[in-house]
């Protein structure tokens, strides 16, 4: 599965986090609420997609971008794709198999 990227080095992210009034580990706590299964995405990981020092991360899992946003939808409309995008496509041209006729 292919991550997402943060737009904008985090930018709409902390701009989401500030209109939903949530701080790094309110957002933690609040994709708790929003996963199945309950465990939602730690602090260290909200802080390292916020974040805008040598730390912060340019991807994640869609899982994570997933509860991210869907915690923030909660308070403010924020959809994904606002927040991430889905990384470009190969630009590989390289045949990756041997035609039927080739094979010996």
């Amino acid at each position: 599965m292919p991550k997402l990227h943060r737009k904008a080095d985090g930018k709409p992210l902390r701009d989401a986090m500030a209109r939903a009034g949530f701080s790094i580990p309110e957002l933690a706590k609040a994709t708790r609420r929003v996963d199945p299964a309950g465990k939602g995405v730690s602090r260290a990981t909200v802080g390292h997609l916020a974040g805008q020092g040598k730390t912060a991360r340019e991807s994640c899992e869609l899982r994570t971008a997933w509860f991210i946003a869907e915690a923030l939808h909660m308070e403010t409309p924020t959809p994904l794709q606002d927040l991430f995008a889905m990384p470009t496509g190969s630009t590989s041209i390289i045949e990756r198999s041997t035609p039927d006729a080739e094979e010996e």
